[in-house]
């Protein structure tokens, strides 16, 4: 067969080159209708140009390259293709490991295309610009809900997070995530270091899960959450969030939806697709078009961290950070040490006793084990509740996979199933309790 042509679109000036274009990115089992081709993933991006740009310009990026399309798992790319055109601008970033990497910063039309062919449905840049990578812009409110956790109850804890900010004198700009969840947009003036951001992203999320008990929460440990989780994490260094208007690798081709307030209440995530958004785009324009004219003082926010933090203490950084000052102990608690008669102050005793049912590359055939699982325990899954129920979503340096473990408390000790082979067991690095080594770190989701 002879080789496909790539389509040439002129944008910001230059000639940006589509290649494959008609390559399947949804096959129509994903779509939900006819297949949704890499060249009509391009002119989504064409047609919502201005307001996707708005969400990353200046920002260094990391990419999540779908280079087979959607229904097969992507790698991540911190570092910009060496094979590049000279117009593509990068910028060098230093991580928490110490390690550097030359990432891209988007700021047209023809760069973000560029970005897009090389396999990247969504955009994941970070809270800095370019110009000062040490002092973040925006603090990200991401709010990730439970397995079973109604939208509903997601729109509500959205609301809540706008009235903390507020009181605060912070303005939040809400959008669905594209996933289950929904994120709040803070510019804030660049003058706080990521810890400081990251506390007063968790001084945010305390303070809601205050006001709304059993509805929100801000506990990192999955196996200790109720509700919808903030996760105040997503603001340490080197974490990214998917901005707007990125198209997620989902059933139906959703993409990360700017709001309105008034939409919020009532706004259903399942309605905002690459094959919707760019009418509503046309026709109201991008809801974000404002977000860069008012940058917040942190300062207020910042005392009420404190105050959180002088009555319950450092919380959790992700795995890989160096440890905080005052930071309990991280691990776990399915996987702590046996309580000692006087444990030491910050140190974690079991409390919650789970087990692994299922690990791999296909969220999918996971999410059946778990369901095989069930059916092998029936007087067990009776007993469980939604919150029981622990999706991981575990990320290694190129690749994903997903944990699935089941939290035993409901069912009485000597009624508990024992730790048996997942199924199916096919992650691409095996995670055992106590184990050495794991690739994986332990992801919110959404």
């Amino acid at each position: 067969m002879p080789k496909p042509q790539p389509v040439l679109l002129e944008l910001a000036g230059r000639e940006v080159r589509v290649t494959n274009p008609d390559k399947p990115w949804f096959p129509a089992e994903l779509a939900g209708d006819a297949p949704i081709t890499k060249l009509e993933i391009a002119r989504y991006y064409v047609a919502v140009a201005e307001g996707a740009i708005r969400g990353v310009a200046g920002r260094p990026m990391q990419l999540e390259r779908y280079v087979n399309g959607a229904g097969a798992q992507p790698f991540y790319q911190k570092r910009a293709p060496t094979s590049r055109p000279d117009w593509v601008e990068v910028v060098t970033l230093r991580f928490p490991s110490m390690r550097t990497a030359d990432e891209i910063v988007v700021r047209d039309a023809a760069q973000l295309l560029w970005v897009v062919n090389l396999g990247c449905l969504a955009l994941h840049p970070h809270p800095v610009r370019a110009s000062d990578l040490d002092h973040p812009d925006e603090l990200r409110i991401d709010l990730d809900p439970i397995p079973g956790v109604p939208w509903s109850q997601v729109r509500d804890v959205a609301l809540t997070s706008r009235e903390v900010l507020a009181e605060l004198g912070l303005r939040a700009w809400p959008k669905t995530s594209g996933g289950r969840g929904m994120h709040l947009l803070v510019r804030i003036q660049p003058r706080w270091t990521f810890p400081e951001v990251r506390r007063a992203a968790l001084g945010v999320a305390r303070e809601v899960e205050q006001r709304m008990p059993g509805l929100a929460t801000s506990r990192w440990w999955k196996e200790e959450r109720v509700g919808v989780f903030l996760d105040y994490n997503q603001n340490a260094k080197d974490r990214t969030v998917a901005s707007a208007y990125s198209v997620r690798a989902k059933p139906g081709a959703p993409v990360s939806a700017p709001l309105t307030w008034d939409e919020v209440p009532t706004c259903a995530s399942g309605d905002y697709t690459v094959r919707t958004m760019p009418e509503r785009y046309a026709a109201l324009g991008d809801l974000h078009a404002g977000i860069d004219d008012d940058a917040g003082d942190l300062g207020p926010l910042l005392a009420l961290a404190q105050a959180h933090e002088d009555a319950q203490g450092e919380a959790p950084l992700p795995p890989h950070y160096r440890k905080a000052p005052g930071e309990p102990k991280r691990i776990a608690p399915s996987r702590a040490a046996k309580p000692k008669p006087k444990p030491k102050t910050g140190r974690r005793v079991p409390t919650k006793p789970t087990v692994i049912v299922a690990e791999s590359e296909d969220e999918d055939a996971a999410l059946a084990g778990l369901e095989r699982w069930k059916d092998a325990h029936p007087e067990a899954a009776a007993k469980l509740e939604p919150h029981h129920v622990l999706v991981d979503k575990m990320r290694g340096r190129y690749r994903t996979w997903t944990r699935i473990r089941v939290n035993l408390e409901a069912v009485p000790e000597g009624e508990r199933p024992p730790q048996g082979t997942p199924d199916p067991d096919d992650a691409p690095k095996a995670w055992w309790p106590g184990a050495e080594g794991s690739e994986g770190t332990e992801g919110s989701g959404g």
